[in-house]
Order: structure tokens, then C-alpha cells, then sequence
């Protein structure tokens, strides 16, 4: 029997890094097969030597990201461990997203995510597809807020198509706007988590933020601005090029999509597979593809995109999966 002992100097701290009920040490003592025990400041790991070394690296990873964000959630503790034990490559050196917001940091969590990042930063035309989770909105977003608290840009442009995933918007209370609020809420709702309401307000007032619908971008041509084009997967090819030739000078564009959720009609081409293809070639433009090792939100997500990748149960009507 092997032990480690990890001193904590705030006592305070053992609660959020074990969990409610102790959920987080929970989780590594089932995966990793070690004792944990917490008494007079120290931590206890006792076990099989490499295990109480890689559960005493979660421990002190885990201790890291509380003292820098303040919480963790369950989510976090998976990630580390897949990082520790060589699952998935550790990321925790990824330079962080400077976004608006006080105290809040964004960092790229995965390897995937890493590289969607680094993608954004080198190339003016970036093309992301990944299944629901990923960050692909999330990281856009706050590359956007980042790019204008540097003054690298001078506009955010987000952009969704309108299409009814099953629904449909003639059916919606309210007017225009009221209709169309839902398809952009995602986008809102990112923006909010990055920038205090006061300035969100005064950008959305000067229209330094705009968040749109893409039939309203014909005819536009966009300087200096930093445009996220989301849900792409739901595009025409007409809109698809519509929209990229709304480019202007200095501006930057994303395009993300999950191309396993399209809920254009069956005969439709698809705008996001198209522009891929006929891109592929050109200086400047770059395609990132994640995977379900990249979903960030609750664990079981993971499981989920896997379980709806797989042949379709025998009992369901064939068709184009959503």
C-alpha cells in the first residue's frame, strides 16, 4: 500500500474540491481504485503506487482550477483525469481568451477545442463542425469579445439561420422579433457570460454588437468586424455564399455547424458542405472538426452524441438522422 500526502492550506477549500456528497473524490476513487481521506490540512491518497501518483496529480490539478475559477464542476473532474491518466492530451497550458467580464477566464478545455482556437487566431476564414457541446459557439464568442477589447476589430456580427427545427415559427406568439429571439438566444447567452450588462447594453445600443438573423445580411458588407456564423449546418448554398461575401476589410469569419443536425428539406443541398469542399484550397481558410471527446457540458452528453452515432435502432423509421 502506497500513500501521498497533499497539503491544503485553506481548509475552505476541501468542500468544493470534494464535491456535494463528496462527489468528485467519489469519481476518482471509483476510476483510479484509491483511498481518499481529508484530516488536519492534508489529503490522504492511498493505493497502488502509479494510481495514488495519478490521483494525487487530479487532486492538485483540480486545486489549481479552483483557486483560479472558484468552483468545479463534475465536468472538470472527468477532463482532468482523462488529462492525467493519457487519455486525452493535457490542454491546461492553452493560453487563455482575455473576454470583458471580471474575474472570468476562457480557456480551451479539450485538444479539439485547443486547435478550433489556434485556428481562429491564424486564419481569417475558420470552418468548425462538431456535435452539440464542443464550444464551438462558446469559443467564437468569446474570441470575438477578446479580439475587441484588444481593438483588433471594431463590430461582433452573429449570425443564425431561421430554420424550424421540426417547429414551426408561424405558429410563435409575438412579432418578428419575438419570433426570431429564440434562434439567437444561444448567441445572447454566450455574449452575457463574457461582458458586464452595462457595456452588453451601451455595445448593443451603438451597434458595436449585432446579433441577426441571416436573411437580414444581404446586401451588407462588413469592415473591421469579427462575424460567427452559427448553426450553419442549416444553410443553403445561396446563403452560404451570401453570407462569406459579405466579408470586408480586416474582418474575421466562423462558421460553425453540426452536420449530423440538419433540418433543411431532404432535397436541399447543404450550404456548410458545399462551401467546405469548395474552399478546401484557398490561403486563409481553415476547417476544424471536434468530436465527442471535445463536449464539454454534463458527462452524459458524451454518451449520448455516441449512442445517436451508431446504427440506427431497427425499431425507428429510416430517414436522415437529426
Amino acid at each position: 500500500m502506497y500513500q501521498a500526502i497533499i497539503p491544503v492550506a485553506d481548509h475552505e477549500s476541501l468542500l468544493p474540491l470534494f464535491g456535494p456528497r463528496d462527489q468528485n473524490v467519489r469519481l476518482i476513487r471509483d476510476l483510479l481504485k484509491v483511498s481518499i481521506s481529508a484530516r488536519d490540512g492534508e489529503i490522504r491518497v492511498q493505493g497502488a503506487e502509479q494510481k495514488v501518483a495519478q490521483a494525487t496529480e487530479v487532486l492538485e490539478q483540480l486545486l489549481r482550477q479552483l483557486n483560479r475559477q472558484g468552483a468545479l464542476q463534475t465536468e472538470d473532474v472527468s477532463q482532468v483525469m482523462a488529462r492525467v491518466t493519457g487519455e486525452v492530451p493535457d490542454v491546461s497550458d492553452a493560453p487563455a481568451i482575455d473576454v470583458m467580464q471580471t474575474g472570468r477566464e476562457v480557456r480551451p478545455r479539450t485538444p479539439g477545442q485547443a486547435t478550433y482556437v489556434d485556428a481562429i487566431r491564424r486564419h481569417d476564414l475558420t470552418f468548425v463542425i462538431g456535435p452539440a457541446g464542443t464550444g464551438k459557439t462558446y469559443l467564437a464568442v468569446a474570441m470575438a469579445v477578446a479580439a475587441l477589447k484588444e481593438e483588433k476589430i471594431r463590430k461582433i456580427v452573429l449570425v443564425r439561420p431561421a430554420v424550424e427545427a421540426g417547429e414551426s415559427l408561424g405558429f410563435l406568439p409575438g412579432d418578428l422579433a419575438a419570433k426570431i429571439n429564440p434562434y439567437l438566444r444561444p448567441l445572447l447567452d454566450a455574449l452575457h457570460e463574457m461582458i458586464d450588462y452595462d457595456q452588453f447594453r451601451r455595445y448593443m445600443e451603438q451597434d458595436v454588437i449585432e446579433v441577426i438573423p441571416l436573411a437580414y445580411m444581404r446586401g451588407r458588407t462588413l469592415n473591421e468586424a469579427f462575424i460567427i456564423l452559427d448553426e450553419a449546418q442549416n444553410t443553403t448554398v445561396a446563403q452560404m455564399k451570401m453570407f462569406l461575401t459579405r466579408m470586408g476589410a480586416g474582418s474575421k469569419i466562423v462558421v460553425a455547424g453540426d452536420t449530423t443536425q440538419i433540418d433543411l428539406p431532404h432535397h436541399q443541398a447543404n450550404g456548410m458542405i458545399d462551401a467546405i469542399t469548395r474552399l478546401r484550397s484557398i490561403e486563409g481558410f481553415s476547417r476544424v472538426e471536434m468530436s465527442a471527446t471535445d463536449i464539454v457540458r454534463h458527462r452524459l452528453v458524451q454518451d449520448i452524441v455516441r449512442a445517436y452515432e451508431e446504427t440506427t435502432p431497427s425499431n425507428t423509421k429510416k430517414g436522415r438522422r437529426r
